[in-house]
């Protein structure tokens, strides 16, 4: 692990129904303040200029990015912001949803369920590839459940990046191949889980969540779990920008990064030191097992001991961090 400013060394407990809501709102926290347009472009050209591909967490979309992608921009970076398929300006709305019949919702099928995490790949691959035809380095940058997509595209393409980033982000490890296994570990047990599922997952082929809530006593447990350092009003925001579903199947799917790929990368993780979604006891057992399978190659973490799951309310420290990172 290396080591610099804000930086500091990194040193089946539930059941699976808790572990799926840890998972649900793992990257929820999406939209908070400064949401927009999804995607922020430098205009300049010169040879050398980098472009960060950034993807979103679960129940998310690439407008999570918006206030760091316009200071990566202004920096003079190319910036694409993903969203991945049925999220974002795709994303599916269940009916009962915007009326909140919550019987009907418990029970609407939904479209999320026929995706898998290979679809996602997919999606972030082929963002990729087009960054890298415009020339200059490709930095690849996860935040939560996004991790499992930089993992699974630094494997398919390590030749096309430069270098890849999780920004409190699931890494997941031999030992815990998938967002479930990561969810479901002791360390992840240290996580708030206040949630309440819609219906059943197992059933649904989702993970369904009611953003629009009115039980005032899950929505300040929700606030304390992603944003207790954000105003009411920004938590308001964040609400509005989540969607219900995320796959099931996702969830599962395999997502660890080989030795000889994924690997031979220079990786950095961003670690955030009151995260009460992706408990930083669990991103430093991802850490760790990370280092283990490349002790040559290890993650470069830079410290936010303050930072709940939504990262700093100012994007600057981020920025400055994803700005500097050695290629």
């Amino acid at each position: 692990m290396g080591m610099t400013d804000d930086k500091k060394p990194h040193p089946e407990g539930t059941s699976r129904r808790r572990a799926l809501r840890l998972a649900g709102v793992a990257g929820a926290a999406a939209l908070a303040t400064g949401t927009g347009a999804g995607t922020a472009y430098a205009t300049g050209t010169a040879r050398g200029v980098r472009t960060y591909v950034l993807v979103h967490g679960t129940h998310s979309a690439a407008a999570f990015w918006t206030a760091i992608g316009r200071e990566l921009a202004l920096r003079g970076h190319r910036v694409v912001a993903v969203d991945q398929p049925l999220h974002g300006t795709e994303k599916f709305i269940p009916k009962a949803y915007q009326a909140q019949d919550l019987r009907a919702l418990a029970t609407e099928p939904s479209p999320v369920a026929a995706l898998t995490l290979d679809d996602f790949e997919r999606r972030v691959t082929g963002a990729v590839r087009r960054a890298a035809r415009l020339g200059g380095p490709v930095v690849l940058v996860g935040h939560s459940m996004g991790g499992l997509s930089v993992s699974r595209v630094a494997d398919a393409v390590p030749e096309l990046l430069s270098h890849i980033c999780y920004m409190a982000a699931f890494c997941p490890s031999r030992t815990m191949p998938s967002l479930m296994d990561c969810a479901s570990s002791p360390e992840g047990q240290h996580a708030l889980n206040p949630l309440h599922q819609v219906g059943d997952p197992e059933k649904l082929g989702v993970l369904r969540l009611n953003w629009r809530t009115s039980d005032r006593r899950e929505l300040a447990a929700f606030k304390e779990m992603i944003c207790a350092d954000h105003t009411d009003a920004q938590f308001l925001r964040v609400l509005e920008g989540m969607q219900t579903d995320e796959s099931m199947t996702a969830y599962t799917d395999r997502a660890v990064g080989r030795a000889t790929t994924w690997g031979r990368l220079p990786r950095t993780y961003l670690r955030f030191g009151k995260d009460m979604t992706l408990a930083t006891q669990l991103q430093d057992r991802m850490i760790a097992e990370a280092d283990e399978l490349t002790p040559h190659n290890r993650f470069t973490v830079h410290n936010f001991p303050d930072a709940g799951h939504l990262g700093p309310p100012h994007p600057t420290r981020v920025t400055d961090v994803l700005h500097g990172l050695p290629l």
